[in-house]
C-alpha cells in the first residue's frame, strides 16, 4: 500500500509493508552539477503532483572500494544526478502529530565512500521500535572536501547541515519531532558527527549525538587541505581551480583521486603530507577557521556542544578490518611496529611491554592492530567523552566486543561490524562475508534497544561515563558494564593523543 506525505518542495509517495513506511530518493537539495558543481547546496526544486519515493535515488560521485573490501562492505553506485538526496523509515500508524524521535544516519567510508542506500542502514527495524530513521548522502572526495584557499570548502559537511535543515522542517510531515533528532555515524560518519558536535553552523539541528568508531582528531588545516588539491591538479595536468576541476569527465577524475590516496598509502611523508600522512585521508573536513573553526576535539573541549546527550564508542579490534583480508597483519616485522611507536610519540619498551602483556600470544600484526586502533579510534574516542563529560549534556561509553568468525576467526571485533547490531538488521544477506551465517541475534536486540532508548530519551541504559569510573557497556553475547576498559593502553596515550 502507498502513502503519501506532503513536504515543503511538494508531495511524496511512500511504501507500506509490515507496519512501516519508507520514503527514499528525497532530494533536500539541488544537484550538485552545471552551475552547482564545488558549490554550496543549493534548495531542492519543488515539483508538482506527487513524486515516487520508492526506490533509492542516485548516490554521489564515488570510486568503488578495493579489493578485496569491496566484497567485505558492498555498496550501491546508482547513476543520476539528483544524488543529494535521503530516505525514511517512520511508523504506518504515525502522524504529524506523533512527535517521534529521530534519527539521522551519517554514513561512513572515510569520506571517499558510502551512501544512504547501503542495505545495512535499512531504518525498518528503528521504525518499527518508533524512531523515525533518515539516512542521507553527502559529497565525497574531491566534490565534497577539495580546498582550494578560495573561500570555498567543507562542502560534505554543508550536504550534511543542509539534510539537517531539511529534516527540521518537514520531519513533523512523517510523524518525528524536529526538537527530538538524534545524529549518529559510523568511522566518518562518527567523525561528522563530532565534527557537528563542534560546528557552530549545527547549533540547534540536533539534541542528541551518536559517534561510532569515528570522533573528534580528524580534520586537516586549510594549508595542508590546498596542498592535496595542487597535487590533485597536478595529477591530472590542469590548473588548481573549480573551473578546471569541474571540466575533468567523471571517471578520468575518480581515477585520480584514487592514484593520490594511494600516493599517501605507499609514501606517507609528514613533510609532504602533512597531517594526511597519520591518517591517509586525502579529503575530509578542513579547518578554515569559519565553517570548522578549529579542530573539533579543541571546540568540544572548549564547550562546543555541552548541551547535546552524547553517546561515543569503539569496536575492540578496528583495525584489523584494514589487515586480515589482504594479509597486511601477516608481514608486519618488529621493525616496523617499533617504528610506528616511536611515530606516535610513545615509549617503545613500555609501550610494547604493556600491549603484549594484555595479549600474551599476540605477533607483531597483533600488536600494531591493538595500537593503531587506540590511536586512531579508541584513544580520540575516549577525549570526546572527557571533554563533554564536564557539562550538562549527558556523555555514555561503549565498546564492542563481538568476534567475527570470518577469516579463520582472525577478523575480530573489526571495524564497521557493529553497523547491522545497532540498526538490527542482521538478516541482511549483504552482512555474511563479514560477520559470518550466524551472528548473535540476542546482541542485536540488546544493541539496537540502547540506541533505539538513546535517541528517545537521552538514556541508553547504563551509567553516566565520568573522569572516576568510566563506566563503559561492553557489548558482546553477554554484555556488561566495564569501568575503564585497557586503562593501561589508555594511560599510555596521555599527553600523546
Amino acid at each position: 500500500m502507498d502513502t503519501v506525505v506532503s513536504t515543503r518542495q511538494g508531495k511524496v509517495r511512500g511504501s507500506e509493508s509490515e507496519g512501516v513506511v519508507s520514503f527514499k530518493g528525497i532530494p533536500y537539495a539541488a544537484p550538485p552539477f552545471g552551475p552547482n558543481r564545488f558549490q554550496p547546496p543549493r534548495p531542492a526544486a519543488s515539483w508538482e503532483g506527487v513524486r515516487d519515493a520508492l526506490t533509492y535515488g542516485p548516490t554521489v560521485l564515488k570510486p568503488p572500494y578495493f579489493p578485496p573490501f569491496d566484497a567485505i562492505l558492498p555498496e550501491p553506485a546508482i547513476p543520476g544526478e539528483d544524488c543529494l538526496n535521503l530516505n525514511i523509515w517512520t511508523p504506518a500508524s504515525a502522524s504529524a502529530q506523533s512527535k517521534l524521535p529521530v534519527l539521522v544516519w551519517i554514513h561512513g567510508g572515510a569520506f571517499a565512500n558510502g551512501s544512504g542506500a547501503v542495505p545495512t542502514y535499512d531504518g525498518t527495524r528503528f521504525a518499527r521500535d518508533g524512531v523515525v530513521c533518515v539516512t542521507i548522502n553527502y559529497r565525497l572526495g574531491v566534490d565534497g572536501f577539495l580546498a582550494l584557499g578560495d573561500g570555498i570548502v567543507n562542502l560534505g559537511l554543508l550536504d550534511q547541515i543542509a539534510a539537517l535543515l531539511w529534516v527540521q522542517e518537514n520531519s513533523a510531515a512523517f510523524g518525528g519531532d524536529p526538537d527530538n533528532v538524534t545524529i549518529a555515524g559510523e568511522s566518518a560518519g562518527g567523525m561528522s558527527v563530532s565534527t557537528l558536535l563542534s560546528m557552530p553552523r549545527a547549533e540547534g539541528l540536533f539534541r542528541r549525538a551518536i559517534a561510532e568508531s569515528g570522533a573528534g582528531h580528524h580534520a586537516i588545516s586549510a594549508e595542508t587541505a590546498r596542498r592535496v588539491g595542487v597535487y590533485l591538479a597536478e595529477k591530472l595536468g590542469i590548473e588548481p581551480t573549480r573551473e578546471a576541476f569541474a571540466a575533468v569527465p567523471f571517471d578520468t577524475l575518480l581515477q585520480a583521486q584514487v592514484a593520490l590516496s594511494a600516493d599517501v598509502f605507499n609514501r606517507p611523508d609528514p613533510a609532504f603530507w602533512g597531517e594526511v600522512s597519520g591518517n591517509l585521508m586525502p579529503f575530509e573536513p578542513v579547518i578554515d577557521g569559519d565553517i570548522l573553526p578549529v579542530l573539533p576535539i579543541q571546540s568540544i573541549s572548549a564547550g562546543a556542544g555541552r548541551g547535546i546527550d552524547v553517546l561515543i564508542g569503539t569496536n575492540t579490534e578496528e583495525q584489523r578490518l584494514f589487515m586480515v583480508p589482504n594479509g597486511t597483519i601477516n608481514h608486519i616485522t618488529e621493525e616496523v611496529l617499533v617504528g610506528t611507536v616511536a611515530a606516535y610519540g610513545l615509549p617503545v619498551d613500555k609501550t610494547l611491554d604493556t600491549y603484549q602483556s594484555a595479549r600474551p600470544d599476540a605477533t607483531s600484526g597483533d600488536l600494531l592492530a591493538a595500537i593503531i586502533t587506540d590511536w586512531f579510534y579508541r584513544v580520540p574516542a575516549i577525549r570526546v567523552a572527557e571533554a563533554h563529560s564536564a557539562g550538562p549534556g549527558k556523555t555514555y561509553m561503549y565498546e564492542f566486543a563481538w568476534r567475527s568468525p570470518q577469516f579463520s576467526g582472525q577478523l575480530g571485533a573489526c571495524h564497521a561490524l557493529e553497523i547491522a547490531f545497532a540498526f538490527d538488521n542482521l538478516d541482511q544477506k549483504e552482512n555474511a562475508p563479514l560477520m559470518g551465517s550466524q551472528p548473535p541475534q540476542q546482541l542485536a536486540d540488546t544493541m539496537h534497544r540502547a540506541w533505539v532508548n538513546f535517541a528517545t530519551c537521552g538514556d541508553p541504559g547504563w551509567p553516566r561515563y565520568d573522569l572516576n569510573q568510566r563506566a563503559t557497556m561492553r557489548f558482546d553475547t553477554a554484555s556488561e558494564v566495564v569501568n575503564d576498559p585497557g586503562a593501561a593502553e589508555r594511560s599510555l596515550w596521555e599527553g600523546k593523543r
